[in-house]
């Protein structure tokens, strides 16, 4: 996408579209609904038997689906409203607008597909069924590729605007996803029956389960709301900032939501079940325990990703995104945007495991409130960072922001005594902050001693080549730091 699009007018509302319908799919997909539906599943499985768990399934997907259908006709229909709420700064060329609109509607059933996804995945993933649900996101990023190298060439030669080739690789990509989980949920016997008739979806919303789903989903939706209320607003802002403010900071994000995504989610994919079935069976221990072990690794992975976002910024953005038409400049302003993000990383990372802590015990609220009152710290610091810092000021405030919200989530755990720390972690900590200090002297030597910006399209195999001979060195300098100051690695796998 970098090298064929760059960072332009048109990419800024290629990404506002995007996001508009991924902020709903984060209301009724993964975010809200999954930290409702997935306690309540797994609850109904320990408790009730599998005969009352499928009933339930059928009934919540009755509920979702037509309530879905209704979201995305109204979606399509007021796609002009939307993108002036999401960035009205996209004014200044009528021609993104007008482009992000259109963009917005062809794309705005993707939260449909993906919507049902998270119903599948949260089924999936409460039979212990991980590997499917892992593996489905891979097809959005081969089609959105595909969509940029073949897609947009073929666009350009039918006289089509080649960026809404985008939009058609991301609709298939949700297609597809969803594709790959009916054959898996089908040969478990947990494919959902879908009610057609107005009978059925009258009893299915009637239905307790759903009731309670929808109760729990209450507070959990303001909870994912404040959240994306949050990019709202920082996206509205980046609207009016330069123009590719908005793309610039996509980069960045997709840089930052690597290691958010390889641990935090997966972390949190696995533990809000495990969590929830510990709950329910009333072993407070096993609830600590896991929660610990989660932090632990949190800690141990984030801290020196975070020394790399921060002081490898340059090489990462030039070796993955310089290419074609992406700029000098537009890898400067995102290696400035990528350190903010950084700056947070291990409490967006954090989240990710202690959100579930308090989902798993079926308390929608704590998060809630404490997401309020950080929103609020974080458009404050928007107010003092973004004169000076502009995109990269967005970014370094929800940096700051999710560090805060990570210390206040532990600090509820621990007072209300449902998290225990294990013994160790002084020693610990000690061991994780020394090896990263290490690692960010190689790595401030690293970035300043190779003409990263100048190894473009004739040497770009060079700079890959070093960029991964210099991670190796990373890999092995912080591990080998850790080793020698006596952490065995083994506990993270074994316990």
């Amino acid at each position: 996408m970098a090298a064929v699009f760059g960072a332009t007018a048109l990419t800024d509302a290629f990404n506002v579209a995007f996001r508009i319908p991924n902020l709903f799919r984060r209301l009724f997909g993964e975010g809200a609904f999954s930290q409702a539906f997935v306690p309540a599943l797994a609850h109904a499985k320990e408790r009730d038997g599998e005969e009352a768990t499928r009933r339930l399934v059928d009934a919540v997907a009755t509920a979702l689906a037509w309530s879905l259908l209704a979201t995305c006709v109204i979606g399509v229909a007021g796609a002009p409203a939307l993108v002036w709420a999401l960035a009205s700064g996209l004014r200044k060329d009528p021609h993104s607008f007008d482009a992000a609109v259109l963009m917005t509607r062809w794309m705005f059933p993707y939260i449909g597909f993906m919507s049902m996804v998270a119903l599948a995945a949260g089924i999936l993933n409460t039979w212990k069924r991980y590997a499917v649900p892992a593996a489905t996101p891979v097809l959005l990023n081969l089609c959105m590729i595909a969509a940029a190298w073949l897609g947009a060439p073929w666009f350009k030669s039918m006289g089509i605007e080649p960026i809404y080739a985008m939009a058609a690789g991301v609709m298939a990509g949700g297609v597809l996803q969803l594709a790959v989980q009916v054959p898996v949920l089908a040969r478990l016997g947990l494919l959902p029956r879908i009610g057609l008739a107005a009978s059925q979806v009258r009893d299915a919303w009637r239905d307790p389960g759903v009731r309670h789903v929808l109760g729990m989903m209450a507070p959990a939706l303001l909870g994912v709301g404040v959240a994306q209320l949050s990019l709202l607003i920082n996206t509205q802002i980046a609207s009016h900032l330069a123009t590719g403010s908005v793309t610039w900071l996509f980069y960045a994000d997709r840089l930052m939501e690597f290691p958010t995504s390889l641990l935090g989610v997966a972390l949190g994919v696995v533990l809000m079940p495990q969590l929830a079935a510990a709950r329910a069976t009333g072993d407070s221990d096993r609830y600590s325990a896991m929660l610990d072990w989660g932090l632990r690794l949190t800690v141990l992975l984030a801290v020196p990703a975070a020394a790399g976002l921060m002081l490898f910024a340059t090489p990462l953005v030039a070796t993955l995104f310089h290419y074609g038409a992406f700029r000098d400049t537009d890898v400067m302003q995102v290696s400035l945007a990528l350190g903010g993000y950084g700056v947070g990383l291990l409490g967006l990372v954090a989240i990710k495991v202690l959100a579930p802590g308090f989902y798993a015990d079926q308390d929608m609220r704590t998060p809630v409130r404490i997401a309020v009152a950080v929103l609020v710290i974080t458009q404050l610091l928007n107010v003092a960072l973004v004169p000076l810092l502009r995109h990269a000021g967005l970014a370094l405030s929800i940096g700051i922001g999710a560090l805060i919200n990570a210390a206040w989530l532990l600090v509820g755990l621990k007072r209300r005594g449902s998290y225990e720390p294990g013994p160790g972690w002084g020693r610990f900590l000690l061991q994780v902050f020394a090896a990263t200090a290490l690692l960010a002297v190689y790595l401030m030597w690293a970035s300043s001693s190779f003409p990263w910006l100048a190894w473009r399209n004739t040497e770009a195999a060079h700079r890959v080549l070093m960029l991964a001979v210099l991670l190796a060195g990373s890999l092995a300098i912080y591990f080998g730091a850790l080793w020698a100051a006596g952490l065995k690695l083994r506990q993270f796998v074994t316990r």
